[in-house]
Parts: C-alpha cells; structure tokens; sequence
C-alpha cells in the first residue's frame, strides 16, 4: 500500500465496513447473552449496534430493528451491504447454538480491527472503537509495555512465558508468577460461560477456562465442555459430563480421539491425554479474552517451536529485542563457522484474509523478520500468505516445516 490506488482505497472502504458490521454484530451477541445485563441495558446497546450497522451499511441498504435482532444470531456476512465479499471462515457464525458468542466472531472482529490500526497509523484510515474494543486493546497494550518496562530482555522473556503458560489458575499461584503488579490484574473472575456449578475446567493445551453448555442427547441432559479456541477442539480438547447435583464435582470423559497428526507435524503436537477435573471457581482466576487469545494463543507454537529447536541443538532466541518479532534460528551445521540467523515471526490468525491485509499494511512484517510462521492447524493459509509475503521478501510456512527446514539445513533430523 505504498500508493493510494483506487484498488487501495476500496480495500480500505471495505474493511472499514466489514469491521464495523462485525463489530457492531459482536457487541450486540454479547448484550443479549450476557447474564448481567438489564432490558433496558440490553436494548440500549443493541439500538446503538443496530445504528451503527446502518452507518456501514449506507444510505438506501434497510434494515429494521426486529431483522436486526433475529440475524444476529446468524452469520454476520448476511449483514454485509450489497458487493462486500464475507469473510472466508467455513460456517461462520456469532452465536452457537449453546448460546455462547462463538470464538471466529471475537476473532475478525479483532482480527480486522488490528488491520484498520495500522492503516490509520499510515494515515491511510480511521477507526471508530466502542467501550469494549477500547478495553480490549488497552488490556493488550499495557501487559506488552509492563513486561518491556524495566527493558530486560531476561526479565520481558520470563514474565511473557508465564503469562502464556499461566493464563488462568488459583489466585496463591498466579500471585507468585513473575509479571508486573499491573499485568496481574488483568486476570479476573472465571468467565460465567465456562462455569458449572461452582466449577470449571482448563483445557489440556492451552490452560484457559473452557466453555460449558447442557444439552438434550437422546432424551437425557449432557454436560459439554470444550476449549473455546476450535483448533484445541480438534486436537481432543473436548468432553462430555454427567450433571451432578449438590457438591460434588463433575468428571468429564473424553470425546472421540482425533485422526493421528503425521510424523511430521507429532513433533509438536500437544499433550491432550490427561483428562481436565473440575476446579473452584473461587480462589481462581483467568486471563482477559483479548490477552488470552493473542498473546497465549500465539504464544504457544512459539515456545514449541523453540523448545524442539533447543532439543535437536539448534540455539534460538526468544522475542530478540524486546519482541521485535518472535525467534531468531541459528541454522547451519556443526562444522560451518558462519550459521545464518533466520528472523521469525508467528502468527494465528482466524482469518487467512486479514493476516494477508495485516502483511500488505506493514508493507512485510513491522519488526523486520523474514519468515512468517504459522501454526500446522492454518496450512490452508499458506498459498494466500506467501503470495502477499512475496511481494515483501516474508517466506511463508507452518510450523511443522520450518521446523523440518532448519534442521535439515543444520544436519540433525526434525522426526
């Protein structure tokens, strides 16, 4: 985007207008699932959602309030006005069926909102940011600058891998972790969609409060719980319970396993074997959902990946500079003098499109690396992302083959 093109300027127009639905749709999920809200707060917010839809959608595009409030619960491209493509997330939709706001709904607009940041700090875009949006990215900005504070590498690097390893726990363990006083607030009460009865359940791979719904299966009510992040369901992080009456805790039983990843990508798949038990959810605490989701969600590939690296004899180094980007790969062979260093960053995103539009902001990546790295779950994304990366000099690959392409370079084996 280094001319403003008339092809420039309509991608902009439209995801503007596609953040703008989404969010607006986003905000009104949460207001009519949310248990703590009044009537009238609810239709307070939903009138402003519904007013700011009508601003995206222009002049002549209609849509009543009632048709509003029965299609958010659908899929918001139905939302979009007339000639703005949807979003390429397969059956997307904002409310589950459970009636939980699901995790791709959070994502684009999250995802989309961090695009259109960029752009406006390019002057080449303005955003509109509700109370909540305004949380999220004040949550995320300030346990970045809190760990960069004392400007440590060792002390950012200890206090960012526990903030991934730890995203929710017992508040006598989370008080103990290495992280500024400020970063520790953002941990609050167990979300109420992950609660049953006084407990809750973390999931095997990334640790945070995992959602919780009863349902009617054959006649008979079934607990179900699964991670809210729908790459983990697939990895196994999914299970079913008996409702329980009284104090005792329920005990979850796994669903089916899922098929077997192949030699390659099993060097970094998680351990999901152990089955969750239920916790208190007094005395325990869980990470933001802005934080969580971008920060330990992403964060996890790139501990893996750095971990296995270190195990095969490869150095690595973790956030260089205070994060510039994400690992920097020592590769070459034992009897090489000269090793080349490979700049990394990891990304996770929902949606393949706003991580090619977040790319062609940057003009590449912000913090200077060469590779773009993404987890195995995403390899769908990789023939769009490489073809906008290459315009920038930034390789494209999974994680599994990066993984595969350095140690092969390095002379050790990946399997």
């Amino acid at each position: 985007m280094t001319n403003a093109t008339n092809n420039d300027v309509r991608s902009v127009d439209e995801l503007w207008v596609k953040s703008l639905v989404a969010r607006s749709v986003l905000r009104a999920a949460n207001a009519m699932t949310a248990p703590d809200k009044s009537p009238s707060n609810r239709l307070r917010v939903m009138m402003e959602c519904h007013g700011e839809l009508l601003a995206a959608r222009g002049p002549g595009s209609e849509l009543s309030f009632a048709d509003f409030r029965r299609q958010v619960r659908g899929d918001p491209s139905q939302l979009l006005p007339e000639g703005v493509p949807g979003w390429d997330v397969d059956e997307l939709c904002v409310v589950d069926t459970d009636g939980h706001v699901t995790e791709d709904a959070f994502d684009i607009a999250a995802e989309q909102r961090l695009v259109l940041r960029i752009l406006q700090k390019g002057g080449r875009g303005a955003v509109l940011l509700s109370g909540q949006d305004l949380d999220d990215e004040v949550a995320q900005e300030m346990a970045f600058a809190q760990l960069c504070k004392a400007g440590n590498q060792k002390v950012y690097e200890s206090g960012r891998t526990d903030l991934i390893r730890y995203p929710a726990g017992p508040v006598s363990e989370l008080s103990e972790l290495r992280l500024p006083p400020l970063v520790v607030d953002l941990y609050k009460d167990i979300p109420y969609a992950s609660r049953y009865r006084g407990w809750w359940f973390a999931c095997p791979v990334c640790r945070w409060p995992m959602r919780v719904a009863l349902r009617r299966e054959v006649g008979q009510q079934v607990g179900v719980v699964d991670c809210w992040h729908e790459p983990h369901q697939q990895m196994g992080a999914t299970y079913r319970f008996r409702p329980v009456e009284g104090i005792v805790p329920p005990e979850l039983l796994p669903g089916p396993p899922p098929p077997p990843p192949d030699d390659r990508e099993a060097v970094l798949w998680p351990d999901v074997e152990y089955v969750p038990e239920a916790r208190p959810v007094e005395g325990h605490k869980a990470l933001v959902r802005g934080v969580w989701r971008y920060t330990c969600i992403p964060g996890l590939p790139e501990l893996a990946l750095r971990d296995r690296l270190v195990e095969r004899g490869l150095k690595v180094d973790l956030w260089p500079a205070l994060d510039a980007y994400d690992l920097c790969v020592h590769v070459g062979r034992k009897q090489t003098r000269k090793k080349e260093q490979l700049r990394v960053d990891v990304k996770d995103y929902t949606s393949g499109t706003a991580l090619a539009q977040l790319i062609h902001a940057q003009e590449g990546d912000s913090g200077g690396a060469e590779w773009l790295v993404i987890p195995d779950h995403r390899a769908t994304q990789v023939h769009l992302l490489a073809g906008v990366g290459k315009k920038y000099g930034l390789n494209v690959a999974t994680a599994s083959e990066f993984g595969a392409m350095v140690c092969e370079r390095s002379g050790v084996a990946w399997t």
